[in-house]
């Protein structure tokens, strides 16, 4: 019996899952596998929270994630959170319960359309800080307003920028924050 934790904010999509779930020969839908889908509001939540779950036996649950190889944002984050299975959101439903089983055992799994996008983004050489100081940019923050928000100096937040321009490749900020969309780092 393979047991699976459906995380997902939209009860219809929720519903949905675990009635397609519930149909697979030896699966119930509970707490031994967690799949959730990087399309839901709040999947950045979620990620965050089932990083931190911990099974009744000190291990962690697998996770497994829902998503589209266009995304590869949410790829990084899930792979960040210690995904195991990557499963594209638009394939053939018939091996889900198997996918499942797989991961209860011990087992990764990646669907071949995400397998690409996933070898992009496992391999930022950006910093967390980097990528953070790199990601308010984007959002449209000035050195000050960065500064203020992370409580550093706005020379070390140019610092930072600027080792993320070196490190990407780029000409200037626009350029990193270009590059690091098409990557998926942001």
């Amino acid at each position: 019996m393979t047991i699976v934790l459906l995380v997902h904010t939209v009860p219809l999509w929720r519903a949905s899952l675990a009635s397609l779930l519930g149909t697979g020969q030896g699966i119930e839908v509970r707490t031994a596998v967690l799949l959730t889908d990087l399309d839901c509001p709040g999947a950045r939540d979620v990620l965050d929270e089932v990083k931190e779950a911990t099974a009744p036996h000190g291990g962690t649950y697998p996770l497994a994630v829902l998503t589209r190889s266009d995304q590869p944002r949410g790829l990084r984050r899930a792979y960040e959170a210690g995904a195991l299975g990557y499963i594209d959101k638009y394939r053939p439903v018939d091996d889900l319960s198997e996918v499942m089983h797989k991961l209860a055992d011990g087992g990764r799994h990646i669907d071949e359309s995400l397998a690409f996008s996933l070898l992009q983004v496992a391999d930022m050489p950006l910093s967390p800080r980097e990528l953070s100081v790199l990601s308010m940019a984007e959002e449209g923050d000035n050195v000050a307003g960065i500064a203020a928000r992370l409580h550093l100096t706005p020379g070390t937040v140019r610092n930072y920028l600027a080792a993320a321009i070196r490190k990407s490749g780029a000409r200037n900020r626009l350029d990193a924050i270009r590059r690091a969309k098409e990557a998926g780092w942001i």
